[in-house]
């Protein structure tokens, strides 16, 4: 039995790259946007479970080459951006090619709390402008995002109603980001988020916090829970 075990596992090692290299073969030359192989195409192509085929086609996903669209299937994916290029969700979104919407759950006027605060470089009560929006990519929940403004800076910001793009709408003030600070993380679903994102409490999800400076001031804060298995972040690194 002891050379079966070895034998077996090199087989399906083979069998995994011969899948992922035709794939990558495939799609090399194909515009982002283009649809991948389906899974059962593979499957009879290359004789193997549809095990050893996802196998491949999440290596592929890893490497950035494909991308996965719930509901949709998987397509070859955009090339990762400039390094350094900034952009909002909506923008995001709409480089993805998928429609891009925002409900507001929350949008009002509240007293800076200490954390709001030290991050917006403000006093604690302060006036601070709570915008909180589900965001949506093609009308399925991606994340729900709690954003906070330094009032001062944007004064009758939400007198007409809530802009369409945030970004967008500093920009038409002169105060979109230049540069950003993010952290992302790694987490469970509380049960109010789980309500909100339509997944089970304890779920993992995203976090992603953001503090957003526009030449020298700071406007925005934000704090983002992702659905885990509606977004994937995409980093381009150089060390020019």
């Amino acid at each position: 039995m002891e050379p079966v075990d070895l034998v077996v596992p090199r087989q399906r090692a083979l069998k995994h790259v011969q899948v992922r290299e035709h794939v990558r073969s495939l799609i090399e030359a194909q515009p982002p946007g283009s649809a991948a192989p389906s899974e059962r195409e593979l499957v009879a192509r290359f004789g193997v479970a549809r095990m050893t085929v996802r196998q491949a086609l999440d290596a592929l996903v890893a490497e950035g080459l494909l991308e996965r669209i719930p509901g949709r299937g998987t397509f070859v994916a955009q090339p990762p951006k400039t390094a350094g290029r900034l952009t909002s969700f909506t923008e995001e979104i709409r480089r993805r090619g998928m429609l891009p919407e925002s409900q507001t759950l929350l949008a009002r006027v509240e007293q800076a709390g200490p954390g709001v605060a030290r991050a917006l470089d403000i006093s604690p009560g302060d006036p601070v402008l709570h915008w909180r929006r589900l965001r949506r990519a093609d009308q399925a929940i991606v994340c729900v995002e709690d954003a906070y403004l330094n009032e001062v800076l944007l004064p009758g910001f939400l007198q007409h109603g809530t802009p369409t793009s945030l970004y967008e709408a500093l920009g038409a003030r002169g105060l979109r980001p230049t540069e950003v600070e993010d952290s992302i993380s790694a987490d469970r679903a509380s049960a109010e988020e789980a309500t909100v994102l339509e997944i089970a409490e304890g779920d993992p999800v995203l976090r992603h916090s953001r503090r957003a400076v526009s030449e020298g001031r700071i406007v925005e804060v934000s704090r983002t829970c992702y659905r885990h298995d509606r977004f994937t972040v995409y980093q381009s690194l150089t060390d020019r």
